[in-house]
C-alpha cells in the first residue's frame, strides 16, 4: 500500500486554522494548497487504484516516519466506500496532531490576551497581519532577490509590466500578493534575500507559464514560485494578478 507524504511546515496563516473546530476539507487550503488539491480529487475519484492505506508518512527534517492514522491503519486499504472516513482522518491529523509546538505555544499566547472565540473573526490573512504586522514592502530589495526561469528575465516586458503593476498596488495589495506565493506575508527581517521555502532558502522566483493568457497565475508556495501567463499588456496583467490575490487565495497544482 500507499502513503500520502505531509512535510511539515508551517506559515503563520496555519494559525487561524487551528483555532477552528471541527475542521472541514476547505481548512486544509490555507495551510497547504497541494495536499488540499490531493484531498479533493481523491473525493472526486476512487482510490483504489493509488493503493493508499490509513496511514501517512510525515517527513521531518528528512525522514519519514509513517504513522496509522487509526489503529490498524496500515493494513486498512482506502476505497470508494471509506474515502471520506480516510480524508476526515487526515485533515484532522494534519490540521490537529500535525500542528507544531511552535503553533500552538504562539495559540496558548494569544488566547492568554484575547479569548479564541474573537480570534476566529480574522481570516487567515489578517490573522497574520495581527501576528506579524504590516511593515511597509522593500520593493527594491524584492525585485533585486528575484528569480527568473523559462525565458523570463528582468529585462522580459513581460516582468517590466509584472514589476509596474506592482509598483502601483498599495502595500496591502504587495502583501497580498507575497501571501499569494510564499505563503506568507511576512518578510523575513534580513530582507527578501532569506525567504525560507520548504527545503530551505527559496528566493522569489517568477517563471513563464505555458498557459494562455486567458489563465491566472498560479503559484506553488512550497517554491515561492508565481507561474505566470505571458500577459501582454499592463491593463491586463494588473487584472489578471489582481483577480488571483484578491479571489482566488492561494493555490497550487497538485
Amino acid at each position: 500500500s500507499h502513503t500520502l507524504t505531509y512535510t511539515h511546515t508551517h506559515t503563520s496563516s496555519g494559525h487561524y486554522i487551528y483555532i477552528r473546530s471541527p475542521y472541514s476539507v476547505s481548512d486544509i487550503q490555507a495551510v497547504d494548497t497541494a495536499f488540499h488539491g490531493s484531498l479533493v480529487y481523491l473525493l472526486e475519484n476512487d482510490p483504489q487504484p493509488l493503493e493508499l492505506s490509513f496511514t501517512v508518512l510525515e517527513e521531518t527534517f528528512g525522514e519519514l516516519v509513517e504513522k496509522e492514522l487509526k489503529p490498524g491503519g496500515v493494513s486498512i486499504p482506502v476505497t470508494l466506500d471509506n474515502r471520506s472516513e480516510y480524508v476526515s482522518l487526515m485533515v484532522e491529523w494534519k490540521l490537529g496532531k500535525g500542528a507544531g509546538p511552535q503553533s500552538q505555544a504562539l495559540l496558548r499566547g494569544l488566547q492568554e490576551m484575547l479569548p479564541l472565540e474573537h480570534l476566529r473573526a480574522f481570516d487567515a490573512q489578517e490573522l497574520e497581519w495581527v501576528i506579524a504586522g504590516t511593515a511597509e514592502i522593500n520593493l527594491e530589495d524584492w525585485k533585486r532577490n528575484t528569480n527568473y526561469n523559462s525565458g523570463y528575465s528582468k529585462t522580459h516586458i513581460v516582468i517590466h509590466n509584472f514589476w509596474a503593476v506592482v509598483e502601483s498596488y498599495s502595500n496591502e495589495q504587495r502583501m497580498r500578493l507575497l501571501q499569494f506565493v510564499t505563503g506568507t506575508s511576512s518578510v523575513p527581517y534580513a530582507g527578501f534575500k532569506a525567504l525560507m521555502g520548504s527545503s530551505g532558502l527559496q528566493k522569489f522566483t517568477i517563471e513563464m507559464s505555458y498557459e494562455n493568457t486567458q489563465s491566472l497565475p498560479i503559484a506553488h508556495t512550497c517554491f515561492n514560485r508565481l507561474d505566470l501567463p505571458p500577459y501582454q499588456t499592463f491593463a491586463e496583467m494588473r487584472n489578471k494578478l489582481t483577480i488571483a490575490i484578491e479571489e482566488c487565495g492561494s493555490f497550487e497544482n497538485a
